[in-house]
Protein backbone atom coordinates (compact mmCIF):
# COMPACT_ATOMS: atom_id res chain seq x y z
CA UNK A 1 0.00 0.00 0.00
CA UNK A 2 2.84 2.41 0.82
CA UNK A 3 4.29 1.89 -2.67
CA UNK A 4 0.98 2.82 -4.29
CA UNK A 5 0.86 6.09 -2.36
CA UNK A 6 4.44 7.08 -3.17
CA UNK A 7 3.85 6.73 -6.93
CA UNK A 8 0.89 9.13 -6.74
CA UNK A 9 2.84 11.87 -4.99
CA UNK A 10 4.41 14.45 -7.32
CA UNK A 11 8.17 14.66 -6.91
CA UNK A 12 9.30 18.16 -5.94
CA UNK A 13 12.58 19.56 -7.28
CA UNK A 14 14.18 22.84 -6.22
CA UNK A 15 15.55 25.12 -8.93
CA UNK A 16 17.63 28.29 -8.72
CA UNK A 17 16.03 30.77 -11.10
CA UNK A 18 18.54 32.87 -13.02
CA UNK A 19 18.05 35.63 -15.54
CA UNK A 20 19.85 35.93 -18.84
CA UNK A 21 18.59 38.92 -20.78
CA UNK A 22 14.84 38.98 -20.38
CA UNK A 23 14.51 35.21 -19.98
CA UNK A 24 14.30 33.11 -16.82
CA UNK A 25 16.17 29.82 -16.59
CA UNK A 26 16.15 27.20 -13.88
CA UNK A 27 19.10 25.12 -12.67
CA UNK A 28 18.48 22.06 -10.49
CA UNK A 29 19.80 23.04 -7.07
CA UNK A 30 21.53 19.69 -6.57
CA UNK A 31 24.23 20.76 -9.08
CA UNK A 32 24.94 24.14 -7.49
CA UNK A 33 28.02 24.27 -5.29
CA UNK A 34 28.21 28.03 -4.76
CA UNK A 35 27.00 31.40 -6.03
CA UNK A 36 29.59 34.18 -5.94
CA UNK A 37 29.67 37.85 -6.87
CA UNK A 38 31.48 38.81 -10.02
CA UNK A 39 35.22 38.94 -9.53
CA UNK A 40 38.41 39.28 -11.53
CA UNK A 41 38.56 36.62 -14.24
CA UNK A 42 42.02 35.72 -15.52
CA UNK A 43 41.98 35.22 -19.27
CA UNK A 44 43.36 32.00 -20.71
CA UNK A 45 44.70 32.04 -24.29
CA UNK A 46 43.37 29.83 -27.08
CA UNK A 47 40.12 28.65 -25.48
CA UNK A 48 36.65 28.67 -27.06
CA UNK A 49 34.95 32.08 -27.12
CA UNK A 50 32.37 31.19 -24.47
CA UNK A 51 35.14 30.62 -21.88
CA UNK A 52 35.89 33.85 -20.05
CA UNK A 53 38.92 32.49 -18.16
CA UNK A 54 39.51 31.23 -14.63
CA UNK A 55 38.90 32.46 -11.08
CA UNK A 56 40.56 31.55 -7.81
CA UNK A 57 37.88 30.50 -5.32
CA UNK A 58 39.35 29.70 -1.92
CA UNK A 59 42.51 28.30 -3.49
CA UNK A 60 40.74 26.32 -6.21
CA UNK A 61 41.16 27.41 -9.84
CA UNK A 62 37.76 27.23 -11.55
CA UNK A 63 37.10 27.82 -15.26
CA UNK A 64 34.30 30.30 -15.98
CA UNK A 65 32.09 30.27 -19.04
CA UNK A 66 29.58 32.79 -20.33
CA UNK A 67 26.19 31.14 -20.60
CA UNK A 68 25.06 34.05 -22.80
CA UNK A 69 27.78 33.45 -25.39
CA UNK A 70 27.40 29.66 -25.20
CA UNK A 71 23.70 30.14 -26.05
CA UNK A 72 24.50 32.44 -28.98
CA UNK A 73 23.32 35.64 -27.29
CA UNK A 74 25.07 39.02 -27.09
CA UNK A 75 28.18 39.45 -24.95
CA UNK A 76 27.88 39.78 -21.18
CA UNK A 77 27.36 43.18 -19.60
CA UNK A 78 28.62 43.06 -16.04
CA UNK A 79 26.38 44.78 -13.48
CA UNK A 80 26.06 44.71 -9.71
CA UNK A 81 23.68 41.74 -10.17
CA UNK A 82 26.03 39.62 -12.31
CA UNK A 83 26.91 36.36 -10.56
CA UNK A 84 29.07 33.31 -11.13
CA UNK A 85 27.32 30.06 -10.32
CA UNK A 86 29.70 27.23 -9.48
CA UNK A 87 28.33 23.96 -10.85
CA UNK A 88 29.54 20.55 -9.70
CA UNK A 89 28.45 17.54 -11.72
CA UNK A 90 29.68 13.99 -11.16
CA UNK A 91 31.50 13.66 -14.48
CA UNK A 92 33.05 17.17 -14.48
CA UNK A 93 35.34 19.29 -12.37
CA UNK A 94 33.64 22.39 -10.91
CA UNK A 95 32.89 25.05 -13.51
CA UNK A 96 31.56 28.59 -13.17
CA UNK A 97 28.76 30.04 -15.28
CA UNK A 98 28.30 33.80 -15.58
CA UNK A 99 24.65 34.84 -15.37
CA UNK A 100 22.97 38.25 -15.42
CA UNK A 101 21.35 37.71 -12.01
CA UNK A 102 20.06 35.11 -9.58
CA UNK A 103 16.40 35.67 -8.76
CA UNK A 104 15.09 33.04 -6.35
CA UNK A 105 14.72 29.39 -5.43
CA UNK A 106 11.48 27.75 -6.56
CA UNK A 107 9.95 24.37 -5.87
CA UNK A 108 8.43 22.67 -8.92
CA UNK A 109 6.60 19.39 -8.77
CA UNK A 110 6.57 17.05 -11.73
CA UNK A 111 3.07 18.21 -12.76
CA UNK A 112 4.41 21.77 -13.20
CA UNK A 113 7.17 20.68 -15.58
CA UNK A 114 6.57 20.08 -19.25
CA UNK A 115 9.38 18.05 -20.76
CA UNK A 116 11.11 19.32 -23.90
CA UNK A 117 9.06 18.63 -27.00
CA UNK A 118 10.71 21.27 -29.17
CA UNK A 119 13.52 21.01 -31.69
CA UNK A 120 16.70 20.63 -29.63
CA UNK A 121 18.88 21.52 -32.64
CA UNK A 122 17.45 25.05 -32.46
CA UNK A 123 20.05 27.27 -30.69
CA UNK A 124 18.90 28.07 -27.15
CA UNK A 125 16.45 25.15 -27.10
CA UNK A 126 19.40 22.76 -27.34
CA UNK A 127 20.13 23.52 -23.68
CA UNK A 128 16.59 23.11 -22.35
CA UNK A 129 15.25 19.98 -20.69
CA UNK A 130 11.77 21.41 -20.25
CA UNK A 131 9.63 24.32 -19.13
CA UNK A 132 8.58 24.93 -15.54
CA UNK A 133 5.25 26.63 -14.86
CA UNK A 134 5.52 28.82 -11.76
CA UNK A 135 3.54 31.77 -10.42
CA UNK A 136 6.39 34.10 -11.50
CA UNK A 137 6.03 32.89 -15.10
CA UNK A 138 7.54 30.25 -17.32
CA UNK A 139 11.05 29.04 -16.48
CA UNK A 140 13.21 27.29 -19.06
CA UNK A 141 14.91 24.42 -17.24
CA UNK A 142 18.54 23.98 -18.28
CA UNK A 143 19.91 20.60 -19.31
CA UNK A 144 23.42 20.92 -17.85
CA UNK A 145 24.63 17.81 -19.69
CA UNK A 146 23.92 19.63 -22.95
CA UNK A 147 25.38 22.94 -21.69
CA UNK A 148 28.65 21.20 -20.77
CA UNK A 149 28.74 18.79 -23.71
CA UNK A 150 32.14 18.78 -25.36
CA UNK A 151 34.00 20.34 -22.45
Amino acid sequence: MANELSTNVNEITQYIVIRIGEEQYGIDIKYIDNIVRMQQITRVPQVPGHFKGVINLRGEVIPVMSLRIKMGLSADEETKDTRIIIIKMDQHEPIGMMVDSVKEVVNLNSAEIERASFDKSDGQNAYASGIGKHETGLITLLDLDMVFQGL
